[in-house]
């Protein structure tokens, strides 16, 4: 395949590797990521708040998040190639201050439509901020050693910062109101977008200005728009719905066509290369999976604490306290240090295992587990070895891409990410629903308690859930296992050893 043509504004280029700010730049990439990745939990908590205020009725109740979903989840390979056209320093920076004025309509917000409008809103920003970061790290660390510790900590911060916006949502919504779990977004943002203006130069070469694929845009954004959709529907109105079945097939057949496309085109919106290779497919095949298994476990978790347990928001947040410390021990410690010495399957499959062990004690819980005893130290592991298998699989994600490819081959670890998100919400809530619903269905006429059995029906479900939990992790360990076959990397090189002649950058490796 001919190179693109890769050009980039003088102003803003630096040779890859050598940028004295970078680390400086790391900060503020980090400070945007991290209120990314608060904002999709940091608002479930502020929801039923929210909607008694703004007089949303439980029907649309779920648009608050579905709104979010699907902006997000559609534009994500978009806002990946614009970062690509644009440059990842300005992309990064319109996303930015497009997220934080987002987040102000949000936290105003008088109406239902106002609130929907800005989490519509919010997610289409996110979807040129996220990948923009991701490709920023990607061509300005190179090095091996450096890109381990850089990405080290954007993997802590991917894994962990779900928890954090439990803890933050909790403290928000209790002692001031739910629409500081907007406006806490616009400090981060003008932080990160100041941060950015000043330090942040993008290496020569890394633009790709080829003509945008119009084609491959409409029919990826409303492919993945159906599938989001399709199964955000799924949760609430049951797999056999006429039209969550229809999204889903819909969705097929758009995807089917984007592939199709993307095979023909000259410039394509997201060059296949770049998920045929077979490491990069596999981390995107693999993490999808994981983070199935990390969000039902999100769900789950808080139900059970502020439900079953009694727990108020604050200390609900606080009770995630111990999957943070581990997703950061395990990112910045374990996979960092490990990352330039050991084959990066190495890690992943441990890491994936370890966390399928953290969930299999959850499939003990009942209603009294000790959190001490219990669920302290499953999220430990479950940390551990989420935050271990996710800094090598963000680095590999781009790692040895075509610097001009480098947003869109961002743009798939988030969407792997916010599918798997997705599908996880939907599948094991509606397997925990059914089995809940068998539980107490099977009990009812002989029980001298209702409110216990509905309380141990509802547990029972969640244990259901988390055993399928715990088998999509270890499939995720065995796929990470089987696809992943890089070596680790070459010590002796900086990063990039010159362009084949299908386009991709050739990193050495050591052969496994």
């Amino acid at each position: 395949m001919p190179k693109t043509s890769e050009t980039s504004l003088p102003d803003t280029g630096t040779d890859a590797g050598s940028d004295p700010k970078r680390w400086k730049a790391l900060i503020f990439i980090a400070l945007a990521q991290l209120m990314v990745v608060l904002d999709a939990t940091i608002v479930n908590i502020a929801l039923p708040t929210a909607q008694q205020d703004l007089g949303i009725s439980d029907g649309n109740r779920q648009w608050v998040i579905t709104a979010y979903a699907l902006a997000f989840g559609g534009l994500l390979l978009f806002g990946g190639r614009i970062a690509d056209l644009w440059g990842r320093r300005r992309t990064f920076i319109v996303g930015l201050i497009g997220f934080a004025v987002a987040s102000a309509l949000g936290g105003a917000a008088t109406t239902e439509a106002m609130m929907l409008g800005a989490r519509g809103l919010q997610g289409a920003f996110g979807a040129l901020l996220a990948p923009a970061a991701l490709s920023l790290l990607a061509v300005m660390f190179t090095d091996a050693k450096e890109r381990a510790k850089a990405f080290g900590i954007y993997g802590a911060i991917a894994g962990g910062g779900g928890a954090v916006g439990l803890l933050l949502g909790g403290f928000l919504t209790e002692y001031l109101n739910w629409r500081w779990t907007f406006y806490v977004n616009i400090p981060f943002a003008i932080a990160a977008a100041a941060g950015a203006y000043l330090v942040i130069r993008e290496p020569k070469g890394a633009r790709n200005r080829s003509p945008l694929d119009i084609p491959g845009v409409v029919l990826s954004t409303v492919g993945l728009v159906a599938l989001v959709y399709g199964f955000t529907r799924a949760e609430h109105s049951g797999w056999s719905d006429g039209l969550t079945v229809g999204m889903f097939i819909a969705s097929a057949v758009l995807l089917a066509a984007f592939v199709l496309v993307e095979s023909k085109v000259k410039a394509p919106l997201l060059p296949l290369r770049v998920l045929t290779e077979r490491n990069r497919g596999g981390v995107y095949l693999s993490l999808g999976l994981a983070v199935i298994s990390m969000f039902g476990l999100f769900l789950f978790l808080t139900f059970y604490l502020q439900v079953v347990r009694g727990y108020s928001p604050v200390k609900t947040g606080f009770a995630f306290m111990p999957m943070v410390v581990g997703m950061i021990v395990g990112s910045t410690q374990i996979g960092t240090r490990l990352m330039t010495r050991v084959p990066p399957r190495m890690l992943m499959a441990p890491g994936f295992l370890v966390a399928a062990a953290g969930m299999l004690l959850l499939t003990q819980l009942d209603l009294n587990s000790s959190f001490a005893g219990l669920i302290m130290p499953a999220q430990l592991l479950l940390g551990l070895g989420m935050g271990t298998a996710f800094m090598p699989a963000m680095s590999l994600a781009t790692y040895g891409v075509n610097p001009a490819d480098s947003g869109v081959a961002s743009a798939m670890v988030n969407t792997s990410q916010q599918v798997g998100g997705a599908i996880g919400t939907a599948l094991l809530n509606t397997i925990a629903a059914s089995a809940t619903t068998s539980y107490v269905s099977a009990r009812a006429a002989g029980a001298a308690d209702p409110k216990l059995l509905e309380l141990q029906g509802m547990v029972h479900g969640f244990t259901s859930a988390i055993w399928w939990a715990v088998g999509i992790l270890v499939v995720s360990a065995a796929i990470a296992f089987a696809l992943i076959n890089s070596g680790k990397p070459d010590m002796s090189a900086s990063g990039t050893d010159g362009e084949g002649a299908d386009g991709e950058v050739r990193v050495p490796v050591i052969a496994h």
